[in-house]
């Protein structure tokens, strides 16, 4: 029996590499592994949890009169994003090299339409992969909104993430996460992206960047004070992101094991470490401990540590946690100083997070993950300074394509509709202006 179930993964893979599909091994034949399926189910929940998390934490940041239109931004992507990665997304970013490798594409992926029986390599039935998958490039346009909150037009909103999905996370995902993306093949044992540093957080964060940038500040700013709504709101949310993390980083093992347990270990040290480590920077800077500081540092440790989960010990996430923290604290501060309206810190959070995370992770990297590195290499050794160039190349495509892209994205949409919101429409509130409801009773006019 043992022998019969061996002779089946063999032909699996050999199926696979003449069919030149993806690193995900399908077929009707592969038995399904009950646990690891049943984790993946609930890693796929907590991910989608983490979109109305992110609504709250949002939400809860901006002016009252303002607050449905921005939880919207998170749920609009929701119901955009599923479609598309329905249709298109999966194929893009899982399917085989086309165009020279700018994305992928497989016509059985196509609106899922060839994936019915297939069960991956793993035990897990490919339909929860897509699922769990589709999750990450839910949340992470919905990211990008935290950066020109209370200022776009939820029409072209809607427009930029769909665009957005299509030409930037798509291809991003395939060349990171895809087994013929030049990223993933890069150097002995390709760049790390455990569940989404790159991918998700220095692609969001820098999109913000631009698009903050290239919106221009909300009217009043920085003369004017702008006060969260509701902290209580914020804080809740920073809680189920929390939560929602462990699904995110221990579920991008697609196993539930020893490397689900160790990313799952990770993620809460640099969570914790970085929010005890922002309220003590805040204690020193400002003399006082905030409710938001301790959800920033949260964010921040949350973030750093998501390219990292898979590949760093305990003490690695508690040093990537404390330094994330001082990082995106700094950040903070530099933005202060710039005067650019990144309105809910999108780029100091997840922007510089995430590229800390990616490169930190070098220096905190498992033995065995470099024996093995070594082993894959054409000279037989590698170093931690191989991998920091390795880091360091993906970091950087990430960030210049991101920008570049989302620059494009915006001056062309701008060119057809207009993105930001008009001065009435602002000045009115974008609950009222777009949406013709209110989230409370009364308005706050500032």
């Amino acid at each position: 029996m043992i022998m019969k179930t061996g002779m089946k993964r063999i032909f699996a893979i050999l199926l696979l590499s003449v069919c030149g599909s993806s690193a995900l091994i399908a077929a009707e034949n592969t038995p399904v592994d009950s646990g690891a399926t049943a984790w993946m189910l609930t890693s796929t929940a907590l991910v989608l949890l983490m979109v109305p998390g992110l609504a709250m934490f949002y939400g809860g940041l901006v002016r009252s009169k303002n607050v449905l239109g921005t939880i919207m931004h998170s749920f609009a992507a929701m119901g955009i994003i599923s479609v598309l990665w329905m249709v298109a997304g999966y194929s893009m970013s899982f399917g085989t090299n086309v165009l020279g490798g700018l994305f992928g594409w497989n016509k059985d992926y196509f609106l899922l339409k060839g994936i019915d029986t297939n069960i991956l390599e793993s035990g897990v039935p490919e339909y929860v992969f897509t699922m769990f998958q589709g999750k990450f490039a839910i949340i992470t346009p919905a990211l990008i909104a935290g950066a020109f909150a209370e200022r776009i037009s939820f029409k072209a909103y809607c427009f930029f993430i769909a665009l957005w999905s299509l030409f930037v996370y798509n291809p991003l995902c395939h060349w990171v996460w895809a087994s013929d993306g030049f990223l993933f093949n890069l150097g002995a044992k390709g760049a790390i992206d455990f569940a989404g540093g790159t991918v998700v957080h220095i692609s969001a964060g820098v999109s913000g960047l631009v698009a903050a940038i290239y919106l221009g500040s909300r009217r009043g700013y920085p003369y004017q004070v702008i006060r969260p709504n509701n902290l209580v709101i914020t804080m809740l949310g920073a809680g189920l992101l929390w939560v929602g993390w462990f699904g995110f980083n221990a579920g991008s093992s697609i196993s539930s094991g020893l490397s689900t347990a160790q990313a799952l270990t990770a993620t809460q040290i640099a969570a914790a470490s970085a929010a005890l480590t922002w309220i003590v920077i805040e204690g020193f800077h400002q003399g006082k401990a905030t409710a938001l500081g301790f959800a920033s540092g949260i964010l921040a440790g949350l973030v750093a540590v998501t390219p990292a989960a898979g590949v760093v010990q305990p003490y690695g996430a508690l040093l990537i946690g404390i330094f994330a923290s001082v990082l995106c604290y700094l950040a903070i501060q530099v933005k202060n100083r710039l005067g650019y309206d990144d309105s809910l810190d999108a780029f100091g959070i997840h922007g510089v997070g995430g590229m800390a995370g990616a490169l930190l992770l070098t220096f905190f990297i498992r033995p065995s993950w470099m024996a093995e590195a070594a082993g894959a290499s054409p000279t037989g050794s590698w170093t931690i300074w191989n991998q920091l160039g390795v880091q360091a190349l993906a970091v950087g495509v990430a960030v210049a394509y991101a920008a570049i892209m989302t620059l494009v994205l915006l001056y062309g949409l701008n060119k057809i509709m207009k993105i930001k919101s008009e001065e009435a429409d602002e000045m009115a509130g974008l609950d009222r202006s777009y949406h013709g409801e209110r989230g409370y009773g009364m308005v706050n006019p500032s």
